[in-house]
């Protein structure tokens, strides 16, 4: 499964990712705010290291752990360069939380070994469909601090989150649309180009995964579709995005757990 087909150096680089994501969460009212940045970057850039290692390195694999902490790096990034803009906004805590538990996921559920002889197109489409994931995540997080502010606001308590609430909502929208496109691509170049993708015997088929994609691009588009015609916002439409993202998290990530950690199987 797992750990015992992990290499010495993944495994000591995924320990030192997470516990510098742990000590950026867990710390950061002992380090100080500087320190805890510290931290958090330094987790962030082992990380990257990490997922580069697991891609290029002597046995690369992939599979459904990996996938989702290429996904919590994508955020943290995001995040990083956000809080540059706005310094008060307040996620650290969380993606760091994040950050950790997807790291470690992926050291137990490396996945399985990827072909050496694979199309160089593979990867393109790889990368599409990972960056699709990472943008919506993004937005699900917008959407998420939106409705707590929200919350507060009805509330009349301190409804202070670091970003103006209409910026946190049109930020929202931004990364439901370009993920939105990017998806878009990852199915186009997989429908379009499958048999330079996988194999001149390959057979477009109707799997789970290419259900469940083809559902939650619906459910994008919908919600675009609402925000930009019936002026869809509020609670509508963050339960419209959340419907959309459990689908896109189910299409890949659901069907590969099914088949690595359910089935036992590769393929």
């Amino acid at each position: 499964m797992i750990l015992a087909s992990a290499s010495p150096l993944g495994l000591t680089l995924s320990l030192a990712t997470a516990a510098g994501y742990a000590v950026s969460a867990v710390g950061a009212s002992r380090l100080g705010a500087t320190k805890a940045r510290i931290a958090v970057r330094m987790a962030w850039l082992l990380h990257a290291v990490l997922l580069a290692w697991g891609l290029w390195g002597d046995e690369p694999r992939f599979g459904f752990a990996p996938a989702l902490s290429m996904t919590a790096w994508l955020v943290a990034g995001v995040y990083a360069i956000e809080s540059h803009l706005y310094p008060l906004l307040q996620t650290r805590w969380t993606l760091s939380v994040l950050g950790s538990v997807a790291v470690l996921l992926a050291a137990l559920f490396p996945g399985h070994l990827l072909n050496v002889n694979v199309s160089p197109w593979l990867p393109l489409h790889w990368a599409l469909g990972i960056a699709s994931y990472g943008l919506i995540g993004v937005a699900v997080v917008h959407a998420w601090l939106m409705t707590r502010t929200e919350g507060r606001i009805r509330q009349a308590s301190d409804t202070h989150s670091g970003m103006p609430l209409l910026t946190m909502e049109r930020l929202t929208f931004r990364f439901v649309g370009a993920g939105f496109l990017l998806l878009t691509a990852t199915l186009l170049l997989g429908f379009l180009f499958e048999k330079q993708l996988y194999g001149p015997n390959t057979q477009l088929k109707w799997d789970h995964k290419t259900a469940f994609s083809v559902l939650s691009w619906l459910v994008f588009a919908t919600l675009l579709l609402g925000r930009a015609r019936f002026g869809w916002r509020g609670k509508r439409a963050v339960r419209v995005l959340y419907i959309g993202s459990l689908l896109l998290l189910l299409a890949y990530v659901g069907s590969r757990f099914v088949l690595e950690v359910v089935l036992g199987r590769a393929s």
